[in-house]
């Protein structure tokens, strides 16, 4: 019959599964043990355990949970295991309002966007690398066209890259090539942000960078916001906490609103109606 079993092989699927630590369906009884085991292990061995996460604003709210009240477990105990976050500016707001002692369980740091020096070795380095060269008044037109902003750093330093015929790398190189980068950020980068937005969101927005073009694109009040779209402040909660959540923008100073990434406004304002 089908129920009959093969000789020896026994009866495997009528045998409860075993249980162990980190096994309750509980995400923040397991990941506690899970990770209160796993230094147990690397102290006994004499060793650490870093845990790194990125986009950690993303993890939904039982995880984000889960990980607060791990990571204040682990620091009980002294435990030689350390959890590094990376996010959006809203992070910190994340994290506390998931747990309240997340304000005192984790050291804040800002990363801001590389000055100068720092994004001219970004592209030096590894150009070296290959005997290439570039002329200062290419980095001076890269750091122009970058703002300093990792990414944008990246994107326009390979085109400048491709377009350039022969070392050194002119200014005149990155000029030629500064367009394709636009074109592509436009599509793949602030493109695909834009669209993740509801139409609310996007009215928000396209108000905040006409605000933002007297500020340099800098922190813009949200009661001006809601002049620019004649409606009233608390009306405008919904779509602004929406753009906060996905990353878009984020709360600066009380009462005031930013976009989370560079140029985003005068890309908004590039576009039509």
């Amino acid at each position: 019959s089908a129920a009959a079993r093969a000789p020896g092989l026994g009866s495997r699927g009528s045998t409860p599964a075993a249980r162990g630590r980190a096994d309750s369906g509980d995400i923040e009884i397991d990941l506690a043990e899970l990770l209160t085991d796993a230094a147990s292990v690397a102290t006994d061995v004499g060793s650490g355990i870093a845990l790194f996460i990125d986009e950690m604003q993303d993890l939904g709210q039982a995880d984000v949970s889960a990980l607060c009240g791990a990571c204040h477990e682990l620091s009980q105990s002294g435990s030689p295991l350390i959890v590094v976050g990376a996010g959006l500016p809203h992070l910190p707001a994340v994290l506390s309002a998931s747990k309240s002692y997340s304000e005192r369980l984790f050291r804040y740091a800002r990363i801001d966007r590389l000055d100068r020096e720092a994004a001219d070795r970004a592209l030096r380095t590894p150009a070296a690398a290959e005997g290439v060269t570039f002329e200062d008044d290419a980095l001076v037109a890269l750091y122009k066209h970058s703002d300093g902003y990792p990414y944008f750093v990246q994107a326009y330093g390979k085109v400048a890259w491709d377009a350039a015929p022969a070392s050194p790398i002119t200014a005149d190189d990155v000029k030629v090539a500064a367009p394709e980068a636009e074109a592509e950020l436009a599509v793949g980068f602030f493109g695909s942000r834009y669209e993740r937005a509801t139409p609310a969101e996007r009215d928000y927005m396209r108000a905040m960078a006409a605000l933002g073009l007297s500020v340099d694109d800098g922190p813009v009040p949200t009661a001006e916001v809601a002049v620019q779209l004649g409606r009233k402040p608390s009306s405008l909660s919904p779509a602004r906490d929406g753009l906060i959540k996905k990353g878009l923008v984020f709360a600066g100073e009380r009462g005031s609103v930013a976009f989370t990434v560079p140029h985003f406004g005068r890309f908004l304002r590039s576009q039509p109606s």
